[in-house]
């Protein structure tokens, strides 16, 4: 490899290194400042309000168009736990 073509080539490991950065850090401001947003669902996660909602729809009370993802136990379940294990891993 030439003189020329080795800096060329950390160039790009450089742009690439700062690129993921760049993207990482948004993630993790985005990330935070979803935060208290978790803790409002995870209130509602399994409340009086929560059971009623699913209740309801299980009798077939609720619009059938409504979307309905926040009443499925797993799928709440599921993004609280993986909430709770980014955070252990990026802190808070």
């Amino acid at each position: 490899m030439t003189q020329v073509e080795r800096i060329k080539y950390y160039e790009c490991l450089l742009d690439r290194v700062t690129a993921a950065g760049e993207r990482l850090d948004a993630a993790l401001e985005e990330f935070n400042a979803v935060q208290p947003l978790v803790a409002e669902l995870s209130g509602y996660y399994g409340s009086r309000k929560w059971r009623r909602d699913y209740e309801d729809d299980e009798a077939g009370k609720l619009p059938a168009d409504l979307k309905r993802g926040i009443l499925s136990e797993d799928a709440l379940y599921d993004a609280l736990t993986e909430n709770d294990r980014l955070v252990s891993i990026v802190g808070k």
